[in-house]
Order: structure tokens, then sequence, then C-alpha cells
């Protein structure tokens, strides 16, 4: 049977096999994401078709950059494919992720059966397959949707394997073609998770001691002579080296690949997530050896099942004379007769015996931490695998007890029993994977001992708002684990929010003083970064969270309140930011950002009351910063809307002396002139604002409007108003003003045409209409007799004096943004600075006919103030 011919598997057992998964996980279906699945699914940008493809060959599988320190550096890339495939389907249902997951178990299970058949009788190779589909330590693995990565692993695994069995020809020969499809198979396993590696182990055990039936003795007696000079290596066995180095070299081929993608470098672990790494000798040792018959008694007794097995749940062994090192000892001693029986006599049974055990030692090598440290102390979803060499284990031992006429009846009652209850504690389970609730409050009933659990039941009960029920969990994981930083924080943060101030004060406090001072700098940079990137993503609620998060650890760091204040001024809350640049500058008034962007914000507010402490803090801004033109530029807008003409000139030339190019300054000044009846003056400053920005709009309808009413120069205000509509058509405030031009060279015809073209731009333009009338008016009166365009409005009266059709002015609102700033925490440079765009600065002057017209203008420039404001922001200027 073993060196046969591979047996096929009929439409019937397949159809068994289905059915029981399908019994087994229907009500997985019904469960959402939760536990790690957020990170890999919810959160992870590698699943939106938006990310070019290539893109998840360079992340690691929760979507963080393989070359970063943080990452992972599990490299997925095939399974985030497929979860990229339920995107498409269905974006972020979880049903559809939940379904793929269940077909692929049902999948590795008819695969299983296959593989079962090299090794046993066709009926213990169905029920082998029976239990792997049951057992209920896969719950994690397919239920749990990163899970995939072991369901896909495990597909490419066994066809690998399966392929190689077929590499040997008649007469011993080697067939190429199985080998390179098994070592195309295992590089796809590989890239589906990083323990596909390892079935190129078991090709080569099998090839050694199953397809050449080698024994150990035969081998040590071989190679003795050979090295005693007394005999040969006999052909076949030249043969099987050769397969064997192949093997090897494709091995250590795909190792070099995978160091090279993670760049050398090991994933970093906490303490937390897996303590005995962390622990000196012979704890270290004794305690990872231990959790080897840990994982085995899961697979013999699944009964308590937890999903999260880190910090404490597994006290250290710190002695010799824990009585626990007994369980270590009883394994390795029943480990060590399986693998001596199954190495040392020939014959099927030790074949099936020595190939379960590869199954279930190889595969589990890179998650046993006796050669690497891992980032947990046990997980269930990583014994997929080695369930395949238990499931043919128990097996062939209940192969082996049928077979005896006393016990055959009570063996079929008690596999009856075992695969019953199996399949209903499969189906119990899957419902602790519906919320992350039932997960948690399922694990702490196995696990009272872990502080991650507790404050992930507190983070759920968070989410819904009860706050009291959290605060409860959160406290019990201090009590648990009294050094967890993350778990006096979530009590703080949750005494927060039920207005007990004193007592969140206290537990932040206690949470800082736990957190070594450069632990600290690295978190608090962490939020700074990711505040500043969330913001730039206009995510600011997001942005939000991880500056209140941040502020949790330092509530006495004035950037970081500042910063905050630039979040509540993209969510439109002013009087939030106000109180959050006021708490920076009681932590440091001079903290130069604060002063001058608080000072904006107070007189972008329009309250009189405000305007006294705005000038004071933007003095105390050019006393910090007094080669920063803005300061003084807004010092000048803070004098115009006081009426002080004289002062707000004197700020402007100070701003326009450190910066010539000030474009703000500059139209601004000769805006102040203008509204003074120092026209004249205005004029030089509009020339040197219009050198620097000849397409400055506002600039030249404002020097246009100057030159035709004050200058009595018709052309040059012509040219103004025509430059205008060569750059922008469709600009009513040049057209109209082109059309005064022309009623004011008398060509009244060539007017109306025009303020009728200026209309139908701005068909609700009031003075528009009022300014048509009075033209078609002066056609009427002056005799004109060409018909015009629209009938002539009797009612209308008559204007002889020419300013009854003045040239519309412009308000511009803007100004130049502050030199970019770094803000340091610590005296380190943390993030780079979110800043606010100055103050856009330029008042309108009231219309001299309408004031609905002013109040419009003056709307539609706060809200192009704000739009220039937040893209400086999100452009990190």
């Amino acid at each position: 049977m073993l060196e046969g011919k591979m047996a096929d598997i009929n439409f019937k057992e397949v159809t068994l096999i289905v059915g029981v998964v399908a019994a087994c996980y229907w009500n997985s279906l019904f469960c959402g994401f939760v536990f790690d699945d957020v990170s890999a699914i919810l959160d992870n940008k590698d699943l939106h078709p938006s990310t070019p493809i290539k893109t998840l060959f360079q992340n690691d599988f929760w979507g963080t950059p393989m070359s970063e320190e943080r990452s992972h550096k599990s490299y997925r890339p095939l399974t985030v494919l497929t979860f990229r495939l339920n995107y498409l389907l269905s974006e972020l249902k979880p049903m559809s992720y939940h379904l793929l997951n269940t077909v692929f178990h049902a999948i590795v299970s008819v695969v299983f059966l296959k593989v079962c058949k090299l090794f046993l009788d066709k009926r213990s190779s169905v029920i082998a397959a029976l239990l792997f589909a049951v057992h209920p330590i896969h719950t994690e693995a397919v239920t749990g949707v990163v899970g995939r990565a072991e369901l896909l692993s495990s597909v490419f695994f066994l066809a690998a394997f399966l392929s190689y069995t077929k590499s040997k020809g008649p007469d011993n020969s080697i067939v190429w073609t199985p080998i390179a499809l098994t070592v195309l198979l295992v590089a796809v396993a590989t890239l589906c998770k990083e323990q596909g590696i390892t079935v190129i182990g078991i090709c080569c055990v099998y090839e050694v001691f199953v397809a050449q039936g080698y024994t150990l003795p035969l081998l040590c007696t071989a190679a003795g002579q050979f090295l005693r000079g007394k005999g040969s290596i006999p052909f076949s066995m030249l043969q099987t080296l050769i397969k064997l180095i192949v093997l090897m070299f494709s091995t250590l081929l795909l190792v070099v690949i995978r160091v090279q993608v993670i760049q050398s470098q090991l994933p970093v672990f906490t303490r937390f997530d897996n303590p005995a790494a962390v622990s000196p000798t012979p704890t270290r040792q004794l305690t990872f050896n231990y959790l080897l018959p840990v994982n085995a008694w899961l697979l013999l007794n699944p009964s308590e099942l937890c999903c999260d097995w880190t910090m404490g749940t597994i006290p250290l062994i710190e002695s010799f004379l824990d009585i626990r090192n007994l369980a270590t000892f009883a394994f390795f001693s029943f480990l060590g007769a399986l693998g001596i029986f199954s190495l040392r006599y020939p014959g099927d049974s030790s074949k099936t015996v020595l190939m379960a055990l590869c199954l279930m030692a190889l595969p589990f090598i890179p998650a046993s931490n006796l050669f690497f440290p891992v980032g947990f102390v046990v997980a269930e979803r990583v014994l997929y695998v080695p369930s395949m060499g238990f499931c043919i284990l128990v097996a062939h031992g209940w192969q082996k007890i049928s077979n005896k006429s006393v016990l055959k009846k009570l063996s079929w009652i008690c596999l009856s029993m075992v695969i019953l209850t199996h399949a209903l504690k499969t189906l119990h389970r899957n419902w602790d994977w519906e919320s992350e609730y039932t997960l948690f409050m399922s694990a702490l009933k196995v696990n009272k001992n872990n502080a991650k659990l507790w404050n992930n039941v507190g983070h759920a009960l968070e989410n819904e708002k009860n706050f009291e029920r959290a605060l409860k969990y959160f406290l019990q994981a201090t009590y648990v684990q009294p050094d967890d930083i993350g778990a006096h924080m979530n009590v703080g943060r949750t005494y927060k929010n039920l207005n007990r101030t004193r007592e969140a004060e206290e537990s932040y406090m206690l949470a800082k003083s736990l957190m070594p001072q450069d632990q600290m700098k690295r978190i608090l940079f962490m939020y700074f970064k990711q505040g500043e990137l969330l913001l730039k993503m206009n995510k600011p609620l997001k942005a939000k969270e991880a500056y209140l998060k941040a502020l949790e650890l330092d509530r006495n760091n004035a950037d970081l309140w500042y910063n905050l204040a630039i979040v509540y001024i993209e969510l439109k809350e002013p009087n939030e930011a106000l109180k959050n640049f006021n708490r920076a500058l009681e932590l440091n008034p001079k903290h130069k950002l604060s002063l001058f962007n608080s000072a904006i914000l107070m007189q972008e507010s329009g309250e009189v009351k405000l305007r006294p402490e705005a000038r004071k803090r933007l003095l105390s801004y050019i006393n910090e910063e007094p080669q920063d033109a803005n300061g003084y530029f807004n010092l000048g807008m803070l004098a115009m809307d006081d009426k002080k003409d004289s002062e707000a000139e004197a700020w402007m030339k100070k701003a326009i002396k450190l910066q010539a190019d000030f474009r703000s300054a500059l139209f601004n000044l000769a805006l102040l002139y203008s509204q003074t009846a120092k026209e004249l003056k205005a004029l030089p400053i509009l020339e040197e604002l219009l050198r620097y920005y000849p397409d400055h709009t506002k600039g030249l309808i404002l020097k246009g409007d100057i030159l035709m009413n004050q200058k009595k120069d018709i052309p040059g205000a012509k040219k103004c108003f025509e430059k205008i509509l060569e750059m922008d058509p469709n600009n009513v405030q040049g057209k109209h003003n082109l059309c005064v031009v022309y009623f004011e060279e008398r060509d009244l015809l060539k007017a109306e045409r025009c303020l009728v073209e200026t209309l139908a731009l701005a068909p609700h333009e009031e003075y528009i209409q009022r300014h048509l009338s009075i033209v078609r008016d002066k056609i009427s009166s002056s005799g004109i007799v060409e018909q015009p365009v629209f009938p002539i409005d009797k009612t209308s009266g008559t204007a002889e004096e020419r300013d009854e059709i003045p040239s519309e002015d412009v308000k511009e609102i803007r100004s130049e943004s502050s030199p970019a700033q770094t803000i340091k925490t610590n005296g380190h440079k943390n993030s780079k600075s979110i800043k606010q765009s100055t103050k856009n600065a330029d008042i309108e002057a009231p219309h001299k006919t309408a004031k609905d017209i002013k109040e419009i203008e003056k709307k539609r420039v706060a809200a192009l103030k704000r739009l220039e404001e937040i893209e400086r922001i999100l452009n990190g200027e």
C-alpha cells in the first residue's frame, strides 16, 4: 500500500467529507470580523482596488511595508490576494470571507483523504479525514478569517507532497517533472504562509524511509561500511542522494529569498506577547519545552479552547522542581518511543507512524519557539497541519484495535462518540467567533490570567458606550497584570468618559510611571506621526483619536494640544480649537504656533472683544519670530478691523519690507489706501504686486477701478479688465467693469450688449440688472434708434452722473503661509507640525449701495479662506 500506486478517492467519499464540513461550519457564515481580522481585513488598504497589486508583494500580511521595523515580517501575498478577491465581490461583508474559508477547509480535507490513502487502508483513511474535518482545534483557522493563511498553505502543502510521491519511476529511476512541480508548489505554499516550506522535510523523510524502504539500522550499517572503505554506495542510494540534494538546494534557495524579503530582520515582539522569550535560562528552555505537551493536549482533548494564550495564560516554569516538567518528560518519552519504533523496524505500520510523526512535528517547528521566538505562546491555528499527523496516528491506532474481534464493537462506539462530540464542539465553538465580545468572553471562561482578554472585553463594551461595565474589566486587567501599561491607560480613559477626572489623572500617571522613557518617546512619536498622516488623508476624527491617545501619556506636552487644536479646526469646531490652543499656551506661553494660530482664530471669529487678546498674542509672536512677515501682516489686518488706518499701514509696510513679494500684504496695503481716499498712493503698490503676480485678478480689478475713477485713464483701465477676461472669460466682475469702460467711452450699444452677456453669467446679481436699466434708459433718452437687445424699461430713471454705474472693486482674503516649522518634544524632533494657514486677512470694503451684496461677498470670502487653510494643512505646508 505505501509503495504502490496512489489510491483514488471516489465521489461518495468526497460527498461525505464535504457534507460533514458543511454541517460543522454552516453557522460560521454568520460570524463577523473579530480579533486579528480587524487588522488583516478592515484596516488593510491592500484589499482595496485602488491599491496596486504590486503593493501586496511589498507589504506584510497586515498591510505594513516589509522594510519598516514595525512590520510583523509575515509575508503572505497570495493569501492577501484572496482577501482582495472577497473585497471585490462583497467589499467588507464578512459572509463571503467565511464562506471561502469553509470551502478551502473542505478542499484541504478532501486532499488530505488522498494523502491518507498512501499510508492507511480505505476505511481508516476516511476516518482520519473525518477526524480532521470535524476537529474543534480548527475553528480558529476556519472561522477566524485570518486563518485562511493556514488553509491556503495547506492546499499547496499537500499538493506538493502528493506530487513528490510520483517522482519514483520504474527501476527506481528519477522522474524530474513531479520534483519540479513539487518545488513550484512549495514556493506557492510559502507565499501563503511561511510553514509551507516544511513540506520539503516531509518529502525527504518519505523518500528515504518509505519510497526507498530504508531503516535507521540499515542506513547506519551502509554508512559505516562506506567510511571504513569496505564497500561503495549502492546506485539506488546515489539516486536518493541526488533527489535529496535537489530538494535541499531548493529549500536553501527559498530560505535565502525569504530572508531577503524580510531584509534579514526578525520581527520585534514584547514580553507580553511571549513572556518566556525574554526570560533567562533555564526558565526559557523549560517553558518552551513544556509548551509542546500543551499543544499535544489541545489536539487530544480540545475541550477548552482560547483565542489568546499570551501574557500570563501559561505561567513560566522557573525551576526543575516544577511538577509540570513531568508532562514534558512524558511527552518526549512517548514521542521518542514512537520515533524509535518507526525508524528501527521495517513494515507498513512503522512507516505510517513515522509519516504521522513527521506531519505533526516538522510543520510545527516554525511555531515551536525552539529555534527562534514567535509572537505568541500558543496559537490554535498553527496546529492545523500538525493535526493531520495526529489524525493519521489516531486512525492507525484505531485500525489496530478494531482488528481485534474482542474490541471491534467498542472501538466503533468510541470512534463514533469522538467524531460526534468533536462535530458538536466545533459547531458550538463557531458561535464564539460571532463578535469580539462573545469571543473574548468565551476565552475568559478558559483563561482568567490573561490581562489582554480582560482588556479586549472592556474594549468591546467600550465600543457599545457601556463604560461602567467596561471599567470593571479594565480594572480586572490591572489586577491580573499590574505592570500592563495599556490596562492602566484604558482605566484612565474610561474614568474620563465617566467624567471622573481625578481617578483618570491617577491612572494616567500610574501608566506613565510604568513606561520607560525611551519607550514613551517612541510611542508619542508614533501617535504624532499617525495623527499627521491621518489628517493628510482627510481623516480628522481618527487623527483626533491618535492625539487623544498621546495626551493620555503626556498631558503636559504643548505640541500635542496644539496639533489637537488643528484637528478641531478641520472638524469645524473653532471653540474647541481655541480651548486647545489656550491649553498649549498655559503649558508654554511662548509656543509660537499656538500664539499665531490662536490669534488668527480669534480674529476670524469676528468677536470684537477678542481682538485685544489676538493683538497681544501676535505681538508676542513677532517678539519670538521677528523675521516672519506674517505676524506683521496679521497685526495690520487687526488694525484695519479696528479702523486704525495709520497703524495698519505701518504693519503692512513692515511685512513688505521683510518679504517684498508678500502678495496679500501688497494687495491689502493698496486696498487700505483705496479705502482711505489715497488711491494715487495705491497705484505704485499695485504696480509692484502685478510685477510679481501679473495674473493677480483682484489686483487688476482694483488698479482698473482707480485708473478709471481717479486717474480718468480709461484706456489703462480697459487694458486691466481685458487682461482679466483673457485669463478668465467668465469673470463677472472683470466683465462688468469692462462694460463700465464702454459706458465711459459713450459706446452705449456696446455697453448694453456687454451687460446683457454679464447678466447671463450672473443672472441673480441685482447691481448688473440695475446698471443695464441705466444704460437702456440712457440709450432711450439719447434718441438712438437701433433696436437694443431687450426692450427698454420706460419706467427706469436716467442717470447723468457717471458714478451711478460704478466699477466693482474686489477684496482679496488671503495671506502667505508661515515658514515650515518642526515641533520638538522632549528635546527631540518629532513629527512635522500641522499648521493652520495664516489668516486670510483682507477685509471687504462696504458696497456703496447694497448691504446685502457686502454680506454675500464676506461669506464667499470666508469660505475661500477656510478652503485655503484646509488645503495648506492637507499639503503639510
